[in-house]
């Protein structure tokens, strides 16, 4: 099938034909200035059927700035609430996010198009509604680079700037980003409605994301529908906390208001990935109590799905919702030692792997080691004993390799084999807070896009060796430490 002009995008809106009370329709308001297209996603645009040239239309830009309305988009903004570092806030909703609408592709993918940073709604608070060209960068790569990395997330189509002026701590100039999403629905969706005790509008809510994104469980009849739904939420938020651990990927802000209901990663503010291993790790500036932390992340996951599982309680039994969430645990650890295992070669997870894991991490906190320099160089390395001069403690590095070595040799793999699959899952490239603030400064002070362009295309391919790209795998700069990140990141 031919790929579709710009005009010819297919748009619906299904979430507006929910009831009242679920949005506020809102036009988003467009920049006073011209805006430009900073960067384009060409692998988003294949995801929608979109021909890439549409890129170099002037409509394209003004589509995706708020300037013209392209034929289908019926725009709105989402209402939600949610648990805000551990307090409920009775209403939040999109107060500077405007759902444009969805298109569905020739293999019946249904994608949203969620354009952030234009302009106030009915939910914007004492906010602007409007979105900094800084945050906007970090979210545009992050979600691309953790696509590449294999975890779920939203991603996005398109990166549209302006001279627009936006405050937050100083001046900045805003931006305008196309979030694409199969749902941007989340658990304080449900919250909102549990709160103001409207159990009907919780019934419709839960029965419309079931019937367009859990399908196979549609026709269950109720509450058996309804646990089984919750069943599946559960499984998918342990394997997305589990990715991120994995990874050494820290969210920054969990609030439950920022948890997807389809276990994506959602709402890119103060993230970081972990460099020196530190399971204490915080990433947000402004999280002073470290509820956030790295390593409560597997925690606040169970406490947020709790609060989902309060939220639907008009819709099942209270033993059925407890029973379900006691799956989690189980789910997360085994996602986790999976993962961690395959880390290290070692295929599937058993005691002896976690073991090894333990052993290692601890080591790796204790001489402050790079978590994914120290993964990957074990990954590619033919003689893993160069290593041990990276560890505080090189006789004890020397028994860990020789039980990793036994572990090796007892499971029979083949060592070139071994290596590749270890290659493929510890990724070389990551987003580095300071590698986004090089891009930042380069597009604010100079307007000049290119250090986006480079890092967009190594973080799509985390896993390969990009020759030309490998000042990006070394280790920080010193001055990498003062990059500070808060919730207005």
């Amino acid at each position: 099938m031919p790929l579709y002009h710009l005009e010819q995008l297919p748009f619906s809106n299904s979430f507006a034909t929910l009831p009242d009370g679920f949005y506020s329709r809102v036009a988003p308001t467009p920049f006073a200035s011209t805006p430009e297209l900073i960067h384009f996603n060409s692998a988003v645009a294949e995801l929608l059927h979109l021909d890439p040239s549409c890129r170099h239309q002037r409509l394209f830009i003004d589509a995706f700035s708020a300037r013209t309305a392209l034929p289908g988009f019926d725009p709105l903004a989402m209402l939600y609430a949610g648990h805000q570092f551990g307090h409920y806030v009775a209403q939040l909703g999109d107060g500077r996010a405007v759902l444009l609408g969805e298109t569905t592709n020739p293999r019946g993918e249904r994608w949203e198009l969620q354009l952030k940073g234009s302009g106030l709604t009915p939910y914007s608070r004492d906010g602007d509604g409007r979105a900094v060209l800084r945050s906007s960068i970090r979210e545009y790569l992050c979600s691309e680079a953790m696509h590449g990395l294999g975890i779920p997330t939203t991603r996005a189509l398109c990166l549209i700037g302006s001279e627009d002026e936006v405050y937050r701590e100083r001046i900045e100039p805003g931006a305008m980003l196309t979030r694409v999403a199969p749902s941007h629905v989340r658990f304080g969706s449900f919250e909102v409605l549990f709160y103001r005790e409207r159990h009907e509008a919780i019934a419709v809510l839960a029965d419309y994301v079931i019937g367009h994104h859990y399908p196979d469980l549609a026709q269950l009849p109720s509450p058996r529908r309804y646990v089984e739904w919750l069943a599946a939420v559960v499984k998918r938020t342990a394997h997305l906390v589990a990715q991120w651990q994995a990874v050494g990927f820290a969210h920054g802000v969990l609030n439950t208001d920022n948890m997807s209901i389809l276990g994506l990663t959602l709402d890119y503010g103060p993230y970081g990935f972990m460099e020196s291993y530190d399971p204490g790790f915080i990433c947000n500036h402004s999280d002073y109590h470290g509820r956030y932390a790295f390593d409560q992340q597997p925690q606040i996951g169970l406490w947020n799905l709790s609060c989902l599982a309060q939220a639907l309680l008009p819709l099942m039994e209270v033993e059925a919702a407890k029973a379900t969430l006691e799956t989690y645990q189980d789910e997360f650890n085994r996602h986790y030692q999976k993962l961690m295992a395959a880390k290290l070669g070692l295929g599937e997870e058993d005691q002896h792997g976690a073991q090894l894991v333990h052993e290692l991490l601890a080591q790796m906190q204790q001489s402050a080691s790079d978590y994914t320099r120290m993964f990957r160089s074990l990954a590619g390395a033919t003689d893993p004993a160069s290593l041990r001069d990276g560890f505080i403690e090189r006789e004890r590095f020397d028994r860990w390799l020789h039980d990793y070595h036994t572990r090796l040799r007892a499971l029979g793999r083949d060592p070139a084999q071994r290596r590749a699959a270890m290659l493929a899952v510890n990724p070389k490239y990551i987003l580095r807070n300071y590698m986004a603030q090089i891009a930042i400064e380069k597009a604010q002070d100079e307007h000049d896009y290119s250090t986006i362009e480079d890092l967009f295309r190594v973080l799509q391919r985390p896993f390969d060796e990009h020759p030309d790209m490998q000042d990006y795998a070394e280790a920080p700069p010193d001055w990498a430490g003062g990059v500070q990140v808060s919730c207005s990141s």
